[in-house]
């Protein structure tokens, strides 16, 4: 419908110039709702290819299957190009330019990749013009090479962009709309290296009506420069005498207008809902906000309950609000609040170390939460610290007394009363004043104690003493066990009278007695151990040995003046002395008893011998 209700002419010259075959190709497809103009330029050097023309074809086609002029199926057309290239069975690639126009009869939108030419020319001038996705363009853009001299410069065919290529990327260009009286021209290289744009421009500045006669004129235009080595070249009219036009536009209008009217009303009353809704959001957030602001005041003014409720109030605004951020803030700063409060209790109760491990829970939670009530919760804890500090003295005071230090115990109390006084800890004070008190009481009934005590202390040190002496007197005689006694008894004594001096000096004794000792008891050992030995040897009956050994072990408690048991190893030194004289008596008599049967043995023998001897004469 569009098609017949338009009009669109077309005409194009294509020829190979100077070159033995034509690689430039155009074609076009006029549908009733829309239009396909393609002109490709083949860039391989192959003298058969015809790279050119698949693309033509490949791009028709696809505009066949699926007509139209969006964006997206333009791109969509000239991937298929690319693809058919890249698929072409060649040693050489197959390679091409390409410009595709298409358009509704009411406007049109181009594409291209390479140095293909689109012109739009509209009463007599050229509005729109393609650029060529060259290394020369490039240069011309950035103005590093003048505009004339674009067509004869070297990297003019250096292309950044064409069909058959990898990672293929074309231009693609928005919609334009068309006026009646509207000339589109393609071209390839073959026209505008040897045409400039002003000698084209001149010939569309006064146009007929059959675009051929434009196509000739261009033709005429190029042949008469005579170019020595002419390309390829094709050369495409596209005049749009007339642009479609809508017959049901006015309706369409209408009916925009009150669909318009309609969806306006409905963004109306929705902006409405959406500006009551937001603004209802808005007054939570500030609700929020304030209460927020409420919790750090209070929290600056250590009001830590009203600062819980508000936290409460703004987290339950954040829920409303599904501010998942803010909830999350809040809940750390309620679950910190929470832990100071129950801190707080903890220390109004005077439980101070349950109050004390409270705050540093709160103090751990307070990380979570911007290091809320730090500084408070570090000065309720130098508090509690200072408090056990008191009491620790207190508590020192209270053990010293109980071993009699009493000046000690008194330096500990008036030091615990002087830090409570400085805290202003009633409560401590308090029971520091009275663990004096209780202190002055022992004390005066202790120095009443202890003078009774001296005159009994002057009687237990001479007796002390003289343990002292009789341990000695022990020692000197080897009687270690005896020497142990009266040491151990001394030193009992002077622990009692609190005689460090005595204390050490016994101590010293001690430990040098049992010392001795050990050194008795490894000689004792090693004398039991000869005894042992002596004991298998006897068994055996090696005497000698055994008795030897008996000897070691006589001479080891002759050493260690245990006379007691030297006899006693001497009895049976003795012993073996006798067994040895016995075993080597019977040993003697065992001989000689051998030696008197062997005689007669040997006589019997010699007996039967002759009497064999005289037998066997009488034979």
């Amino acid at each position: 419908m569009r098609k017949y209700n338009s009009s669109f002419k077309t005409a194009f010259i294509s020829e190979e110039g100077s070159r033995l075959r034509n690689h430039d190709y155009f074609g076009f497809v006029e549908l009733d709702k829309y239009a396909c103009y393609v002109i490709a330029d083949g860039i391989t050097d192959m003298r058969d290819s015809e790279s050119a023309k698949k693309a033509i074809e490949a791009v028709v086609s696809a505009f066949h299957n699926d007509p139209g002029i969006g964006k997206g199926k333009l791109k969509r057309y000239l991937k298929c190009a690319n693809k058919e290239l890249l698929r072409g069975k060649s040693y050489e690639k197959l390679k091409a330019s390409i410009t595709v126009v298409l358009t509704d009869y009411m406007k049109f939108r181009y594409g291209c990749a390479g140095n293909t030419r689109l012109r739009l020319y509209r009463d007599g001038r050229m509005i729109l013009a393609s650029s060529d996705m060259s290394l020369s363009q490039d240069m011309v853009e950035e103005d590093r090479l003048a505009k004339d001299r674009l067509a004869k410069h070297e990297e003019r065919n250096n292309l950044y962009s064409y069909l058959g290529k990898e990672h293929f990327k074309a231009f693609i260009s928005k919609k334009k709309k068309l006026a009646d009286g509207d000339i589109i021209t393609l071209y390839t290289r073959g026209i505008w290296e040897n045409i400039d744009e002003g000698e084209l421009s001149d010939v569309f500045s006064e146009t007929g009506n059959d675009p051929i006669e434009e196509c000739d004129k261009v033709e005429d235009l190029l042949l008469s420069r005579q170019p020595e080595n002419l390309d390829n070249y094709t050369f495409a009219a596209i005049y749009i005498d007339k642009v479609f036009t809508d017959p049901n536009r006015r309706k369409r209008i209408k009916m925009i207008i009150t669909i318009a009217l309609v969806i306006l009303v409905l963004a109306l009353v929705f902006s409405v809902l959406v500006w009551l809704w937001r603004r209802d959001r808005r007054q939570k957030r500030e609700d929020m906000e304030q209460c927020f602001a409420n919790v750090e005041t209070y929290i600056e003014d250590n009001n830590y309950v009203r600062a819980k409720q508000e936290c409460e109030k703004a987290l339950e605004l954040a829920g409303k609000l599904r501010d998942q951020e803010a909830e999350e803030r809040y809940n750390n700063y309620l679950v910190c609040l929470e832990a100071v409060i129950q801190a707080d209790d903890a220390y109004d109760q005077g439980k101070y170390e349950e109050a004390g491990e409270a705050y540093l829970s709160a103090k751990v939670r307070a990380r979570y939460a911007d290091n809320i009530a730090t500084v408070y919760i570090e000065d309720r804890l130098q508090r509690i610290e200072n408090f056990e500090q008191v009491f620790n003295n207190i508590t020192m005071g209270d053990s010293l007394l109980a071993y009699g230090s009493y000046e000690m115990a008194e330096q500990r109390y008036l030091e615990a009363k002087k830090d409570a006084s400085a805290i202003y800890f009633t409560e401590g004070k308090q029971q520091a004043l009275d663990a004096l008190e209780n202190l002055y009481e022992e004390w005066s009934a202790a120095e009443e104690e202890a003078q009774e005590q001296s005159e009994a202390q002057a009687a237990d040190e001479a007796a002390a003493a003289e343990l002292v002496r009789q341990g000695d007197e022990a020692y000197s005689s080897g009687d270690y066990d005896g020497a142990m006694v009266f040491y151990l008894i001394a030193l009992e004594k002077y622990t009692k009278m609190e005689d460090t001096t005595q204390i050490a000096f016994l101590n010293k004794k001690i430990v040098a007695l049992n010392e001795k000792q050990q050194e008795v008891e490894a000689r004792v050992s090693e004398a039991k151990e000869f005894e042992e030995l002596a004991r298998v040897y006897e068994e055996e009956g090696d005497y000698e040995q055994a008795k030897l050994q008996y000897q070691y072990a006589k001479n080891i408690y002759g050493e260690l003046n245990q006379s007691n048991k030297a006899d006693e190893i001497q009895s049976k030194v003795d012993i073996m002395e006798t067994k040895k004289e016995t075993a080597e008596k019977k040993a003697e008599e065992e001989a000689k008893e051998a030696e008197k049967e062997a005689a007669e043995k040997e006589a019997e023998e010699n007996a039967a011998r002759s009497m064999s001897e005289n037998n066997l004469y009488d034979r």
